[in-house]
C-alpha cells in the first residue's frame, strides 16, 4: 500500500513553493524523519511535517530513501521552525533544511549509515569527570536559590566582573544532576567568545559532554557536534546564534549571554533573532531560560519591569573588587590635531613601568578609513559600492569593507597625477602605529621596550590567530592592546587596569534611534575590561575622550548608572513611539537601479494600503538604504510600523501573496526584515 507524505524542501527564498510538497512512500513515514527526494532535476534533503498531504497531483514524486539511521527531528523542533518562518516571513523550507549541517544535506541513507557505524565505532563509553567549581560569592548563592523551581524567563543583571559564568556552570550543574539525560543550550554572541567559554565549561563537565556549534567549524565538525546533540550524547550545546536551532530532544535549561548583543539579530537569509527565538523555545519545551548581561536590551529591561522575565541583580564584583574609576578627557581643551591627550599617555606610561596593561580601543579598522588626493577632489570610493574604499597600510592595499574590492594603492592620484595623496581618519592599524612611536621610550619593569599589539578582523583571520592573540594578552606579553569592539567583549584579561576609548562621540548624535544605547552598551563593556583582578581593581580607570564630556549618556557612564540611562532611553522611546513601544518590519528591495528597486517598494506600498489589515500599521515612503549600492546592487528599503505585534504580524502574513505578483524587470530579491536593528 502506497502511503502520502507531506515533505518540506529547501525552496529559494520567498518561492511560490512555501508549503509542503506531496510525495509517494512505500513506508508511512513519521513527522520529522529525513528523506531523500526530487526536486526538479536535482535529489535533495527533505523533512516528513505534520499535516495532511496536499490533494493528489498527476506529478506525485516518490521518496528516493529515508535517513532511517538518525531518529526523526522531534515535534518541538518542528513547532520552533514553523513559528520561526511564520514570523520571520520565510518559508518553512527555506529555513527547516537551512539550520540542519550543510553536510547533513549531502548525505545518503546509505552514506549516513557508514558515517554513523564509524561514528559509534570511535566513541567509547567514559566517565564523566566533573571538576568543583570555586566557592561561590553571597548574591551568586541568591540568584541560584531564586532560578530554582517554575520555568520561567530571568534576566540576569550582573556588572561586568561579578560571576555571571559561575551562575550559568552551576545552573548547568544542577540541571543535569537532576535529570540524567537533560541538556542545555549555551548561546554566546560571536565566534571570538566561544574559545574561553567553552573552555571553561570543558574543565568543569569534562570534553565528552559538551559540543561547540557555529559557523567557523568544518563541515564535518559541524555534522558530528549536530549529531552528538540530536542523540542526545552532548549535554551541553555551546554556540553562537546558529545553535537556537540545534536538535536537542531533552532540552532543560537555554543560557543567553550578553543578550542586548546586536550579533544576536542574523543579518542576511532568514533574519531571525536568536535571543528572541531562545526565550520562545524555552517557553514552548518548558526549559529555563536565562539572560545575562551588564547592560541588557531595552526590550529585555522593559520585559522585566512589566514582569514578564524576572530580574536578577549581581550588582557587586568578586572578590570585592571595584569598577573602574571613569575620567573623561574634555577634548575642546587639547590642542588641535590632538589624537592622545596628555594626560592619558601619561597614565599609559604608568601602567606600563608597573607592568600592568592596558587597553585601547576604536571601532573601526585599517589604517584609515580614506585616502584623499590633496590637490583634487578624488577620494579612495569604491567603483562597486556608495562608500570609500579603506586604506590598510600593512600591506599598502585600498579594501572595500562591503564588497571586498582591493587593489594596491596607487602611486599618484588617478585623477590629476599628484603624488601627494594622504590618508585622512584613523583606524586601529594607524592608531597602533602612533601608540608605538608615542611610547617608544616606556620601559617595563624588567627595562624592555613597552609591546603595543593590534587586535581586530584584519589580526586574527587566519586560523588559531585569535587563540594565540588572546594567549600573548594573558601570558602578559603585551602591555597596550589596541582593538576593536571585539576586544572589549566578555574578556576576562586580569592583568588590564586602564581601558581607553579613543572617538567615543560618533554615535551619540546618530540618525539610528539605537546608536546612544549601543555605545552606552560599548562603554560599560569596555569598562567591564579593567580590575577584574580584585586586588588591582581599586586603581582601575576607564578613560573617555570626548568633545561632549556633560552629555547626559557620558553622566550615567561615570555613575555606571544602567538603570538610570535606560530609563531616560526607554522616556525618550516611549514619548517618540519607538520599540520597544512599537514593532516594526523592514521591506528591502535590491536591483540593477535605484529606481527599479524604489518602483518595487512604491508599488508594494500601494499594494499594502489596499489591505484589511492596514488599519492601524503606519508605511513610510521608500529610500534609499545608508549604503545604497554594494558590489554594484542598488539597495532601497520601506518601513512599516505598529503599535500592536499581532497586528503586525497578521498585516504582513497579508501582504506576502501581493509581494509575489510584483516582479519589476532589473529586481534581483526583496526581503522582509522583522524587528529589524538598523532602520
Amino acid at each position: 500500500m502506497a502511503h502520502r507524505a507531506a515533505v518540506v524542501v529547501p525552496t529559494p527564498a520567498h518561492s511560490s513553493l512555501a508549503a509542503p510538497l506531496t510525495y509517494r512512500s512505500e513506508l508511512a513515514l513519521a513527522p520529522g524523519t529525513l528523506v531523500r527526494v526530487p526536486l526538479g532535476r536535482r535529489e535533495v534533503l527533505g523533512i516528513v511535517w505534520d499535516g495532511e498531504p496536499q490533494a493528489a497531483g498527476a506529478e506525485e514524486k516518490a521518496v528516493s530513501g529515508a535517513l532511517d539511521g538518525i531518529a526523526p527531528l522531534t515535534e518541538s523542533w518542528r513547532q520552533l521552525v514553523t513559528f520561526s518562518a511564520a514570523y520571520y516571513q520565510r518559508g518553512i523550507g527555506e529555513l527547516a533544511l537551512a539550520v540542519l549541517p550543510p553536510q547533513l544535506r549531502e548525505l545518503g541513507p546509505a552514506q549516513l549509515a557508514r558515517r554513523l557505524k564509524r561514528r559509534s565505532e570511535r566513541i567509547a563509553p567514559s566517565a564523566s569527570t566533573r571538576r568543583t567549581g570555586p566557592e561561590l560569592t553571597v548574591q551568586q548563592r541568591e540568584v541560584l536559590e531564586s532560578l530554582r523551581g517554575e520555568p520561567g524567563t530571568s534576566l540576569l543583571f550582573g556588572a561586568t566582573g561579578s560571576g555571571k559564568t559561575e551562575v550559568y556552570l552551576r545552573a548547568v550543574e544542577r540541571v543535569l544532576d537532576e535529570d540524567a539525560r537533560a541538556q542545555a543550550l549555551v548561546l554566546v554572541p560571536e565566534i571570538n567568545l566561544t574559545p574561553q567559554l567553552l573552555a571553561r565549561f570543558v574543565e568543569r563537565f569534562g570534553e565528552d559532554s559538551v559540543v561547540p556549534m557555529h559557523s567557523g567549524m568544518t563541515p564535518p565538525q559541524r555534522l558530528a557536534a549536530w549529531l552528538a546533540a540530536h542523540l542526545g550524547d552532548a549535554r551541553i550545546v555551546l554556540g553562537t546564534r546558529m545553535a537556537v536551532f540545534a536538535s536537542m530532544p531533552r532540552l532543560k535549561l537555554v543560557v543567553v549571554d550578553e543578550e542586548h548583543d546586536p550579533s544576536y539579530k542574523q543579518q542576511e537569509g532568514a533574519r531571525y533573532s536568536a535571543r528572541d527565538l531562545a526565550v520562545w523555545r524555552g517557553r514552548s519545551e518548558g526549559a529555563q531560560v536565562i539572560l545575562g548581561s551588564a547592560t541588557p536590551s531595552l526590550e529585555s529591561w522593559l520585559a522585566a519591569e512589566r514582569r514578564r522575565y524576572r530580574r536578577l541583580d549581581m550588582p557587586a564584583r568578586v572578590g570585592e573588587g571595584t569598577l573602574p574609576a571613569v575620567r573623561l578627557v574634555d577634548m575642546n581643551l587639547q590642542p588641535k590635531g590632538t589624537v592622545f591627550s596628555a594626560q592619558l599617555l601619561q597614565a599609559l606610561r604608568e601602567r606600563i613601568a608597573r607592568g600592568e596593561q592596558s587597553l585601547v580601543f576604536l571601532n573601526r579598522r585599517g589604517y584609515a578609513p580614506v585616502l584623499a588626493c590633496t590637490a583634487c577632489d578624488w577620494k579612495s570610493e569604491c567603483p562597486h559600492c556608495s562608500a570609500y574604499r579603506v586604506f590598510h597600510k600593512i600591506d599598502r592595499s585600498l579594501r572595500c569593507h562591503h564588497c571586498g574590492f582591493t587593489e594596491r594603492v596607487p602611486r599618484a592620484c588617478p585623477a590629476c597625477g599628484n603624488v601627494d595623496i594622504a590618508p585622512f581618519g584613523r583606524g586601529t592599524e594607524r592608531l597602533e602605529e602612533q601608540l608605538a612611536a608615542l611610547l617608544a621610550d616606556a620601559l617595563r619593569p624588567n627595562g624592555e621596550p613597552a609591546r603595543i599589539a593590534r587586535m581586530d578582523a584584519d589580526t586574527t583571520r587566519g586560523q588559531g590567530a585569535l587563540e594565540r592573540q588572546l594567549a600573548e594578552v594573558h601570558a602578559g606579553e603585551v602591555d597596550v592592546l589596541v582593538g576593536t569592539q571585539m576586544v572589549t567583549k566578555g574578556h576576562d584579561f586580569r592583568r588590564i587596569t586602564l581601558v581607553a576609548a579613543v572617538n567615543a562621540d560618533a554615535a551619540l548624535f546618530s540618525s539610528d534611534f539605537r546608536a546612544p544605547e549601543r555605545l552606552f552598551s560599548l562603554l560599560m563593556q569596555a569598562a567591564g575590561r579593567a580590575g577584574r583582578d580584585a586586588g588591582q581593581a581599586i586603581a582601575s580607570e576607564m578613560w573617555v575622550q570626548t568633545w561632549h564630556p556633560r552629555h547626559a549618556l557620558f553622566a550615567a557612564l561615570a555613575r555606571h548608572d544602567y538603570p538610570g540611562f535606560a530609563a531616560r532611553q526607554l522616556k525618550e522611546r516611549e514619548q517618540a513611539g519607538m520599540p520597544p513601544f512599537a514593532f516594526q518590519a523592514l521591506l528591502r528591495a535590491e536591483a540593477r537601479t535605484q529606481e527599479t528597486a524604489q518602483g518595487f517598494l512604491n508599488g508594494a506600498a500601494e499594494a499594502a494600503h489596499a489591505l484589511p489589515g492596514a488599519h492601524g500599521v503606519s508605511i513610510y515612503s521608500a529610500v534609499p538604504m545608508a549604503v545604497q549600492r554594494v558590489a554594484n546592487v542598488e539597495r532601497a528599503q520601506l518601513l512599516v510600523e505598529c503599535a500592536s505585534r499581532a497586528a503586525l504580524q497578521r498585516f504582513l502574513a497579508q501582504w506576502q501573496p501581493a509581494l509575489h505578483t510584483l516582479r519589476p524587470k532589473g529586481l534581483i530579491r526583496w526581503a522582509i526584515d522583522v524587528d529589524p536593528l538598523v532602520v
